[in-house]
């Protein structure tokens, strides 16, 4: 049979811990770090009967500020409602979730259109012992803040969806709207994959789930395995099983957990405790759009604008504001608008590798950018900076006492750098007979050979020319 060639659909389902103080519902503290299981637990979020929830306002308000920062409709009307299933992750035999009523319609990232988000209660953690069978339930993690974000079913391929959650964690993160840790690790942030096949255009194929995705590897080799697996199904004859699957990272594949579950099974209705809320009419929410922070994307184009330097680089200052902040202040302090780029290649390939993410060891901006005019005005050498930079980093003295006190100022002065030729010349003979045989390539070694010789100090351009007069002689 001729291979068909089938179209993949896909629709990511993320859920984010929010980073507030307090649980969703109650007082009890949310600490994604605490070290004892059932410690940040109160009546509330176990479940108890006659207790009543009470709605967190920083929650509300900080998936507000996710909805205006991608660009969504922010809903005038929402209210709670009761996500009814049994399961001992969820003491009240019910989840408080947003059903008919999200707090956020539409918006996007990434060209990836979002269909809705809205905020829930996290259940419980479950814990199973594989030695004894035993099962154990920590409800430290029950009723904190979870916000869900659902996309459109847009996203054709595993890197599409990879780019989309990195740059979903990148916005939610601490560098930017800073509503949530978003560690995958430890299950702050949690990705679920709606994958199907189809060879019909216009037309989508039967939808599997895929869960426990916990980084943007797993994200993107789970979507390519399922691809495989549902595409073998089909071209066999067979229908895929609507289903929800479990990700295997050690043997790097999908396995089936459950059938499915429609809406329509969790029975929801509006929860009768919980008031229904006109967010127009609550002060704390209004002009939220002031509290957003320069965002990825802007400043992505921004710093395209403003300093035309390469994209690599702009990416390395989007994912480290404090980087970022570090190179635009350095700028604000050169002679010449030409060094911008030559500002961003030693930031980026030599202090960052140096400070090795220590920001307390990065030197004054104008000491940096004293280093860049040195270097833009041919008075060290590339090898120089770099030497120059190290002891910088070190000691925090000016690039110029640095230069003087350790010799590092470019050589060109012929006379002296003649000395260096002949000795190069002497010590390479065969190399200089390849040379002059026609080989240029031997040029280049000879030129390597005379920057050793002179501890990176001589001036690369002259040295060659020099090379080749004395050569030619």
């Amino acid at each position: 049979m001729a291979d068909i060639e089938y179209k993949m659909t896909i629709g990511l389902e993320v859920h984010v811990e929010l980073a507030t103080k307090t649980k969703m519902f109650c007082q009890s503290l949310n600490d994604p770090d605490a070290k004892s299981p059932n410690v940040n637990i109160c009546p509330v979020c176990l479940g108890h009967p006659g207790t009543l929830p009470t709605i967190n306002k920083e929650a509300v308000r900080s998936v507000l500020r996710v909805g205006l920062a991608l660009g969504g409709t922010l809903a005038d009307f929402t209210e709670f409602d009761r996500k009814n299933y049994f399961y001992p992750d969820i003491p009240k035999g019910y989840q408080i979730s947003q059903y008919k009523y999200p707090l956020i319609s539409g918006g996007s990232l990434a060209a990836v259109a979002i269909t809705r988000i809205h905020l829930e209660e996290d259940t419980a953690r479950s814990l199973h012992d594989q030695k004894t069978g035993a099962s154990l339930v920590d409800y430290n993690r029950a009723g904190v803040p979870l916000m869900e974000l659902v996309t459109e079913p847009v996203i054709h391929s595993a890197k599409q969806a990879g780019d989309f959650a990195r740059e979903l964690n990148l916005l939610l993160g601490p560098r930017y709207l800073a509503v949530s840790e978003a560690n995958l690790e430890k299950g702050e942030m949690r990705i679920e994959a709606n994958i199907s096949l189809s060879n019909q255009e216009g037309e989508l194929g039967t939808k599997v789930e895929v869960k426990n995705l916990n980084s943007f590897k797993a994200v993107e080799k789970a979507i390519e395995y399922e691809y495989e697996r549902q595409k073998a199904v089909l071209l066999a004859g067979d229908k895929v099983v609507q289903e929800t699957r479990g990700w295997d990272e050690n043997k790097a594949e999908t396995f089936s957990q459950r059938l499915k579950e429609f809406s329509h099974d969790y029975r929801y209705f509006p929860d009768p405790d919980l008031p229904k809320l006109k967010l127009s009419q609550i002060t704390e929410w209004q002009d939220l759009s002031a509290t957003l922070p320069e965002l990825p994307k802007a400043k992505r184009q921004r710093l395209k604008n403003q300093y035309n330097i390469k994209d690599n680089d702009i990416e390395v200052f989007v994912y480290s504001p404090e980087i970022s902040d570090y190179f635009e202040s350095v700028v604000a302090n050169l002679s010449e608008k030409s060094s911008w780029q030559l500002t961003a290649n030693y930031i980026v390939s030599d202090l960052v590798g140096f400070i090795a993410s220590d920001f307390k060891k990065i030197p004054p901006a104008d000491y940096f950018a004293e280093l860049i005019n040195l270097l833009a005005a041919n008075k060290i050498s590339s090898r120089g900076a770099k030497d120059i930079l190290s002891i910088m980093i070190e000691t925090n003295e000016s690039p110029n006492k640095i230069a003087e006190e350790n010799n590092l100022w470019q050589k060109s002065d012929a006379s002296e750098l003649g000395t260096i030729i002949e000795k190069v010349i002497v010590a390479n003979p065969d190399i200089v007979a390849e040379f002059k045989s026609g080989k240029d390539k031997a040029l280049q070694f000879l030129i390597g050979q005379g920057m050793k010789e002179s501890k990176g100090s001589a001036n690369p351009s002259l040295l060659a020319e020099l090379f080749v007069a004395r050569l030619k002689e």
